[in-house]
Protein backbone atom coordinates (compact mmCIF):
# COMPACT_ATOMS: atom_id res chain seq x y z
CA UNK A 1 0.00 0.00 0.00
CA UNK A 2 2.73 2.57 1.01
CA UNK A 3 4.92 1.43 -2.30
CA UNK A 4 1.73 2.72 -4.21
CA UNK A 5 0.90 5.78 -2.83
CA UNK A 6 5.00 6.59 -2.81
CA UNK A 7 4.86 5.11 -7.27
CA UNK A 8 1.52 7.60 -7.53
CA UNK A 9 3.64 10.70 -6.11
CA UNK A 10 6.20 9.94 -8.31
CA UNK A 11 3.94 9.96 -11.17
CA UNK A 12 2.64 13.43 -10.44
CA UNK A 13 4.70 17.16 -10.93
CA UNK A 14 7.07 18.01 -7.93
CA UNK A 15 5.08 21.11 -7.30
CA UNK A 16 1.52 19.29 -7.42
CA UNK A 17 2.70 16.40 -5.26
CA UNK A 18 3.47 19.02 -2.81
CA UNK A 19 0.45 20.65 -2.87
CA UNK A 20 -1.31 17.75 -2.07
CA UNK A 21 0.42 16.69 0.65
CA UNK A 22 0.11 20.10 2.41
CA UNK A 23 -3.40 20.67 1.49
CA UNK A 24 -4.34 17.23 2.57
CA UNK A 25 -2.64 17.52 5.86
CA UNK A 26 -4.66 20.92 6.49
CA UNK A 27 -7.83 19.01 5.92
CA UNK A 28 -6.90 15.99 7.63
CA UNK A 29 -6.25 17.76 10.49
CA UNK A 30 -9.13 19.83 10.66
CA UNK A 31 -11.59 17.08 9.95
CA UNK A 32 -9.70 14.95 12.91
CA UNK A 33 -10.18 18.25 14.66
CA UNK A 34 -13.64 18.34 14.13
CA UNK A 35 -14.54 15.22 15.04
CA UNK A 36 -12.51 15.02 18.13
CA UNK A 37 -14.31 18.38 19.64
CA UNK A 38 -17.59 17.25 18.15
CA UNK A 39 -17.61 14.45 20.28
CA UNK A 40 -16.95 16.31 22.88
CA UNK A 41 -19.73 18.78 22.91
CA UNK A 42 -22.28 15.76 22.31
CA UNK A 43 -20.54 14.62 25.58
CA UNK A 44 -21.01 18.34 27.11
CA UNK A 45 -24.24 18.48 26.64
CA UNK A 46 -25.52 15.20 27.68
CA UNK A 47 -23.15 14.96 30.95
CA UNK A 48 -23.43 18.34 31.62
CA UNK A 49 -19.77 18.06 31.91
CA UNK A 50 -17.48 21.14 33.01
CA UNK A 51 -14.57 19.36 32.26
CA UNK A 52 -15.54 18.78 28.19
CA UNK A 53 -16.63 22.30 28.00
CA UNK A 54 -13.28 23.75 29.55
CA UNK A 55 -11.26 21.51 26.92
CA UNK A 56 -13.13 22.63 23.84
CA UNK A 57 -12.96 26.09 25.23
CA UNK A 58 -9.47 26.45 25.73
CA UNK A 59 -7.50 23.39 23.39
CA UNK A 60 -9.63 24.04 20.22
CA UNK A 61 -7.81 26.58 18.72
CA UNK A 62 -4.25 25.09 19.50
CA UNK A 63 -5.23 21.81 17.89
CA UNK A 64 -6.63 23.59 14.92
CA UNK A 65 -3.15 24.18 14.05
CA UNK A 66 -1.45 21.27 15.79
CA UNK A 67 -3.12 18.93 14.05
CA UNK A 68 -2.47 19.80 10.80
CA UNK A 69 1.25 20.77 11.28
CA UNK A 70 1.79 17.06 13.11
CA UNK A 71 0.32 15.60 9.65
CA UNK A 72 2.33 17.83 7.59
CA UNK A 73 5.54 16.66 9.78
CA UNK A 74 4.64 13.16 9.27
CA UNK A 75 3.95 13.46 5.36
CA UNK A 76 7.10 15.64 4.68
CA UNK A 77 9.06 12.91 3.86
CA UNK A 78 7.21 11.88 0.99
CA UNK A 79 7.42 16.10 -0.85
CA UNK A 80 9.98 15.58 -3.51
CA UNK A 81 11.76 17.83 -2.42
CA UNK A 82 15.68 17.88 -1.78
CA UNK A 83 18.91 20.14 -0.67
CA UNK A 84 18.33 23.47 0.28
CA UNK A 85 14.45 24.04 -0.36
CA UNK A 86 13.94 20.21 1.74
CA UNK A 87 16.37 21.88 4.47
CA UNK A 88 14.22 25.10 4.79
CA UNK A 89 10.36 23.10 4.42
CA UNK A 90 11.92 20.77 7.92
CA UNK A 91 12.66 23.65 9.83
CA UNK A 92 9.65 25.93 9.12
CA UNK A 93 7.39 22.62 9.73
CA UNK A 94 9.85 21.90 12.66
CA UNK A 95 9.57 25.25 14.61
CA UNK A 96 5.89 25.56 13.86
CA UNK A 97 5.36 21.94 15.64
CA UNK A 98 6.97 22.89 18.66
CA UNK A 99 4.92 26.11 18.72
CA UNK A 100 1.88 25.23 18.45
CA UNK A 101 2.50 21.79 20.55
CA UNK A 102 3.33 24.89 23.60
CA UNK A 103 0.84 26.81 22.96
CA UNK A 104 -1.38 23.90 23.47
CA UNK A 105 0.65 23.09 26.89
CA UNK A 106 -0.19 26.70 28.01
CA UNK A 107 -3.38 26.58 27.37
CA UNK A 108 -3.88 22.75 28.77
CA UNK A 109 -2.69 24.62 31.71
CA UNK A 110 -5.80 26.95 31.50
CA UNK A 111 -7.78 23.74 31.81
CA UNK A 112 -6.13 22.43 35.06
CA UNK A 113 -7.01 26.00 36.18
CA UNK A 114 -10.70 25.81 35.49
CA UNK A 115 -11.23 22.47 37.21
CA UNK A 116 -9.36 23.80 40.06
CA UNK A 117 -11.74 26.93 40.49
CA UNK A 118 -14.74 24.78 40.05
CA UNK A 119 -14.08 22.96 42.76
CA UNK A 120 -12.98 25.87 45.35
CA UNK A 121 -15.11 29.14 45.01
CA UNK A 122 -13.51 32.40 46.36
CA UNK A 123 -16.51 34.38 46.69
CA UNK A 124 -17.95 31.88 49.87
CA UNK A 125 -17.36 33.32 52.97
CA UNK A 126 -14.44 31.52 55.20
CA UNK A 127 -12.61 30.89 52.58
CA UNK A 128 -9.20 31.35 53.51
CA UNK A 129 -7.86 28.22 52.53
CA UNK A 130 -9.24 28.80 48.94
CA UNK A 131 -7.45 31.53 49.04
CA UNK A 132 -3.89 30.17 50.26
CA UNK A 133 -5.07 27.57 47.16
CA UNK A 134 -5.24 30.80 44.91
CA UNK A 135 -2.18 32.33 45.88
CA UNK A 136 0.09 29.53 45.14
CA UNK A 137 -1.87 28.36 41.90
CA UNK A 138 -1.36 32.30 40.26
CA UNK A 139 2.42 31.54 40.83
CA UNK A 140 3.02 28.47 39.91
CA UNK A 141 0.75 28.96 36.96
CA UNK A 142 2.74 31.76 35.84
CA UNK A 143 6.30 29.74 36.83
CA UNK A 144 4.82 27.03 34.40
CA UNK A 145 3.94 29.03 31.47
CA UNK A 146 6.99 30.45 31.35
CA UNK A 147 8.96 27.02 31.38
CA UNK A 148 7.43 26.38 28.65
CA UNK A 149 7.84 28.76 26.54
CA UNK A 150 11.72 29.53 27.48
CA UNK A 151 12.30 25.56 26.32
CA UNK A 152 10.17 25.82 23.65
CA UNK A 153 12.47 28.77 22.50
CA UNK A 154 15.61 27.13 23.71
CA UNK A 155 14.12 23.77 21.27
CA UNK A 156 13.59 26.20 18.39
CA UNK A 157 17.03 27.97 18.54
CA UNK A 158 19.02 24.62 19.24
CA UNK A 159 17.58 23.34 16.15
CA UNK A 160 19.60 25.42 13.90
CA UNK A 161 23.41 24.48 13.71
CA UNK A 162 24.40 27.82 13.81
CA UNK A 163 22.83 28.64 17.59
CA UNK A 164 24.27 25.26 18.34
CA UNK A 165 27.41 26.44 17.93
CA UNK A 166 27.02 30.01 19.33
CA UNK A 167 25.43 28.22 22.43
CA UNK A 168 28.91 25.69 22.51
CA UNK A 169 31.00 28.79 22.50
CA UNK A 170 29.14 30.96 24.93
CA UNK A 171 29.20 27.53 27.55
CA UNK A 172 32.54 28.28 27.54
CA UNK A 173 32.48 32.12 28.86
CA UNK A 174 29.21 30.66 31.25
CA UNK A 175 30.85 31.35 34.75
CA UNK A 176 32.33 35.20 33.69
CA UNK A 177 28.79 35.74 31.88
CA UNK A 178 26.26 34.46 35.02
CA UNK A 179 28.05 36.81 37.47
CA UNK A 180 27.41 39.97 35.11
CA UNK A 181 24.26 39.09 34.59
CA UNK A 182 23.65 38.36 38.12
CA UNK A 183 25.32 42.13 38.99
CA UNK A 184 22.81 43.33 36.27
CA UNK A 185 19.63 41.45 37.57
CA UNK A 186 20.54 41.65 41.24
CA UNK A 187 16.97 43.26 41.96
CA UNK A 188 15.32 40.95 39.20
CA UNK A 189 16.14 37.68 40.83
CA UNK A 190 15.34 38.96 44.62
CA UNK A 191 11.95 40.13 43.40
CA UNK A 192 11.46 36.45 41.77
CA UNK A 193 12.59 34.57 45.48
CA UNK A 194 10.42 37.39 47.33
CA UNK A 195 7.65 36.15 45.00
CA UNK A 196 8.14 32.39 45.53
CA UNK A 197 8.43 33.28 49.45
CA UNK A 198 4.83 34.98 49.39
CA UNK A 199 3.45 32.26 47.21
CA UNK A 200 4.34 29.46 49.78
CA UNK A 201 4.80 31.58 53.20
CA UNK A 202 1.91 33.45 52.72
CA UNK A 203 1.84 36.70 54.26
CA UNK A 204 -0.70 37.86 51.76
CA UNK A 205 -2.85 36.01 49.60
CA UNK A 206 -5.14 36.96 46.76
CA UNK A 207 -8.26 38.76 47.87
CA UNK A 208 -7.16 39.64 51.39
CA UNK A 209 -7.46 42.84 52.25
CA UNK A 210 -4.80 45.30 52.90
CA UNK A 211 -3.64 48.69 54.26
CA UNK A 212 -1.05 49.74 52.63
CA UNK A 213 0.97 53.33 51.95
CA UNK A 214 -2.04 54.69 54.00
CA UNK A 215 -4.84 52.82 51.23
CA UNK A 216 -7.47 50.28 51.80
CA UNK A 217 -7.83 47.55 49.14
CA UNK A 218 -7.87 44.03 48.71
CA UNK A 219 -5.27 41.98 46.91
CA UNK A 220 -6.00 41.61 43.05
CA UNK A 221 -2.86 40.18 41.33
CA UNK A 222 0.45 38.67 42.23
CA UNK A 223 2.92 38.69 39.30
CA UNK A 224 6.45 38.01 39.22
CA UNK A 225 7.63 41.12 40.58
CA UNK A 226 4.67 43.02 41.53
CA UNK A 227 1.42 42.74 43.83
CA UNK A 228 -1.59 44.82 42.63
CA UNK A 229 -4.12 46.04 45.25
CA UNK A 230 -7.70 47.24 44.02
CA UNK A 231 -8.46 50.31 46.67
CA UNK A 232 -11.93 51.19 47.51
CA UNK A 233 -12.12 53.47 44.98
CA UNK A 234 -11.29 51.04 42.29
CA UNK A 235 -7.37 52.57 41.70
CA UNK A 236 -4.92 50.16 41.28
CA UNK A 237 -1.93 50.12 43.66
CA UNK A 238 1.62 48.72 42.30
CA UNK A 239 3.66 47.86 44.58
CA UNK A 240 6.84 45.46 44.21
CA UNK A 241 7.36 42.06 46.01
CA UNK A 242 10.34 43.08 47.68
CA UNK A 243 7.88 45.82 49.63
CA UNK A 244 6.26 43.12 51.68
CA UNK A 245 9.34 41.27 52.44
CA UNK A 246 10.87 44.62 53.84
CA UNK A 247 8.42 46.81 55.01
CA UNK A 248 5.22 46.17 57.51
CA UNK A 249 1.30 46.09 56.42
CA UNK A 250 -1.59 45.39 57.95
CA UNK A 251 -3.49 42.51 56.86
CA UNK A 252 -7.13 42.43 57.60
CA UNK A 253 -7.56 38.63 56.60
CA UNK A 254 -4.45 37.04 57.50
CA UNK A 255 -6.41 33.90 59.58
CA UNK A 256 -9.65 34.83 59.48
CA UNK A 257 -11.76 37.48 57.50
CA UNK A 258 -14.25 38.37 60.77
CA UNK A 259 -13.12 42.23 62.02
CA UNK A 260 -14.08 44.45 64.85
CA UNK A 261 -15.31 47.74 64.18
CA UNK A 262 -15.79 50.86 66.29
CA UNK A 263 -17.69 53.93 66.53
CA UNK A 264 -16.97 56.78 68.66
CA UNK A 265 -19.94 59.07 69.81
CA UNK A 266 -18.99 62.36 72.00
CA UNK A 267 -21.98 63.89 74.75
CA UNK A 268 -22.88 65.34 76.95
CA UNK A 269 -22.50 64.67 80.75
CA UNK A 270 -26.28 64.32 81.18
CA UNK A 271 -26.69 61.65 79.05
CA UNK A 272 -27.82 58.01 79.79
CA UNK A 273 -25.40 55.69 78.71
CA UNK A 274 -27.81 52.42 79.50
CA UNK A 275 -30.36 53.96 77.42
CA UNK A 276 -27.80 53.90 74.41
CA UNK A 277 -26.43 50.78 74.87
CA UNK A 278 -29.83 49.37 74.88
CA UNK A 279 -30.40 51.78 71.86
CA UNK A 280 -26.95 49.91 70.53
CA UNK A 281 -28.17 46.01 70.97
CA UNK A 282 -31.56 47.07 69.00
CA UNK A 283 -29.84 48.72 66.12
CA UNK A 284 -27.42 46.07 65.53
CA UNK A 285 -30.18 42.74 65.96
CA UNK A 286 -32.22 44.44 63.56
CA UNK A 287 -29.48 44.14 61.18
CA UNK A 288 -28.02 41.45 58.93
CA UNK A 289 -24.41 42.73 58.61
CA UNK A 290 -23.63 41.74 62.37
CA UNK A 291 -22.46 38.66 63.15
CA UNK A 292 -23.78 38.60 66.78
CA UNK A 293 -20.38 37.99 67.76
CA UNK A 294 -19.68 41.55 70.18
CA UNK A 295 -21.64 44.46 70.56
CA UNK A 296 -20.52 46.79 73.67
CA UNK A 297 -20.69 50.00 74.27
CA UNK A 298 -18.28 52.06 77.02
CA UNK A 299 -17.61 55.17 78.21
CA UNK A 300 -13.56 55.27 76.87
CA UNK A 301 -13.70 59.06 77.96
CA UNK A 302 -14.22 62.42 80.19
CA UNK A 303 -13.06 65.46 78.22
CA UNK A 304 -13.48 68.62 79.22
CA UNK A 305 -17.17 69.47 78.07
CA UNK A 306 -18.05 66.01 76.82
CA UNK A 307 -17.63 62.07 77.42
CA UNK A 308 -16.90 59.77 74.84
CA UNK A 309 -18.82 56.55 74.14
CA UNK A 310 -17.08 54.03 72.09
CA UNK A 311 -19.42 51.33 70.49
CA UNK A 312 -17.59 48.09 69.75
CA UNK A 313 -19.39 46.08 67.31
CA UNK A 314 -18.16 42.53 65.11
CA UNK A 315 -18.86 41.55 61.43
CA UNK A 316 -17.86 39.14 59.22
CA UNK A 317 -15.45 40.29 56.95
CA UNK A 318 -14.23 44.45 55.96
CA UNK A 319 -16.95 45.22 53.24
CA UNK A 320 -19.78 44.52 55.93
CA UNK A 321 -18.07 46.30 59.26
CA UNK A 322 -17.73 49.42 57.03
CA UNK A 323 -21.45 49.50 56.58
CA UNK A 324 -22.34 48.32 60.03
CA UNK A 325 -20.19 50.81 61.65
CA UNK A 326 -21.63 53.40 59.56
CA UNK A 327 -25.18 52.12 60.62
CA UNK A 328 -24.69 52.71 63.82
CA UNK A 329 -23.14 55.68 63.92
CA UNK A 330 -26.04 57.10 62.06
CA UNK A 331 -28.98 55.45 63.96
CA UNK A 332 -27.42 56.39 67.52
CA UNK A 333 -27.25 59.93 66.98
CA UNK A 334 -30.72 59.73 65.07
CA UNK A 335 -31.34 58.48 68.42
CA UNK A 336 -29.51 60.87 70.36
CA UNK A 337 -31.13 63.99 68.59
CA UNK A 338 -34.70 62.43 68.96
CA UNK A 339 -34.60 61.06 72.47
CA UNK A 340 -32.12 63.36 74.33
CA UNK A 341 -31.46 66.66 72.00
CA UNK A 342 -30.28 68.42 75.83
CA UNK A 343 -27.55 65.21 75.90
CA UNK A 344 -25.83 66.83 72.68
CA UNK A 345 -22.49 67.86 73.02
CA UNK A 346 -22.50 71.91 74.73
CA UNK A 347 -20.74 74.51 76.20
CA UNK A 348 -21.39 75.81 78.96
CA UNK A 349 -20.36 79.48 80.82
CA UNK A 350 -21.25 81.25 84.09
CA UNK A 351 -21.77 84.93 83.99
CA UNK A 352 -22.21 86.50 87.58
CA UNK A 353 -25.36 88.51 88.24
CA UNK A 354 -23.71 91.19 90.50
CA UNK A 355 -21.06 92.19 87.67
CA UNK A 356 -23.33 92.49 84.89
CA UNK A 357 -25.34 94.48 86.77
CA UNK A 358 -22.81 97.54 87.70
CA UNK A 359 -21.47 96.94 83.84
CA UNK A 360 -25.15 97.99 82.78
CA UNK A 361 -25.03 100.79 85.60
CA UNK A 362 -22.18 102.31 84.45
CA UNK A 363 -22.95 102.49 80.88
CA UNK A 364 -26.68 104.23 82.42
Amino acid sequence: MKENILLLFRQLPDALTTLLIVVGSIVGGLLVRGLLFGGLRAYERRRKSALARSVCQHLRSPLGYFLPILLLSMLVPLMPLDGRPFEVLHRLVETAFIGSFAWGLIRTVDVVQDSLLRHYQLSRENNLSVRKLFTQLQFVKKLVVSLIVLVAVGMVLMSFATVRRIGTGLLTSAGIASVIVGFAAQRSISNLLAGFQLAFTQPLRIDDVLVVEGEWGRVEEITFTNVVLRLWDERRLVLPLNYFIEKPFQNWTRSSSQLLGTVLLNVDYTIPVEAVRAELQRIVADTERWDKRVCALHVTDAKERTLELRALVSAADAGAIWELRCEVREKLVAFVQQHYPECLPKTRSMVDASEQYLQVGTEV
